[in-house]
């Protein structure tokens, strides 16, 4: 069966129940679009967990950054990707073994073997959508 991305109505339901955001991917460059979007959700309420192998130890929009989802010491409720499709299978692996939620793969990014392994799991499971243009939609600042 092909791969549907949950209902608007189910995103806003799983943006609204999200506590930790682990972002696999999250760089430590400003110009990055890992790094503008996790601010803004950031910005919006949403704490975040950068994870990058690259720069674990290092501090990445004031929070921590561990080299892996099976290092940070705290519960994850998602999994923010950040990855070329590629690397999304083994990800959803350690998603899984993390006790995660929900995995999220970006825009442009779609694993049907990462759905498969999520959907096996219970797994709240969106691909190719942009979480901070969706969150936007479902849960929009009043003013």
């Amino acid at each position: 069966m092909a791969f549907t991305n949950p209902s608007r109505e189910e995103i806003k339901t799983i943006l609204e129940n999200v506590g930790n955001i682990a972002v696999v991917g999250l760089s430590d460059k400003m110009d990055r679009t890992s790094y503008m979007v996790s601010a803004a959700m950031q910005n919006r309420g949403y704490r975040i967990i950068p994870v990058n192998p690259q720069a674990a130890g290092q501090k990445i929009l004031g929070e921590t950054c561990y080299a892996s989802l099976k290092d940070v010491p705290e519960p994850i409720d998602m999994v923010n990707v950040f990855r070329r499709s590629e690397y999304c299978a083994d990800i959803a692996r350690e998603a899984v073994d993390v006790g995660a939620k929900t995995i999220w793969l970006q825009l442009g990014v779609v694993n049907n073997e990462a759905a498969q392994i999520a959907e096996e799991q219970g797994i709240d499971m969106i691909m190719d959508r942009c979480i901070k243009v969706e969150e936007a939609i479902v849960r929009p600042v009043r003013v």
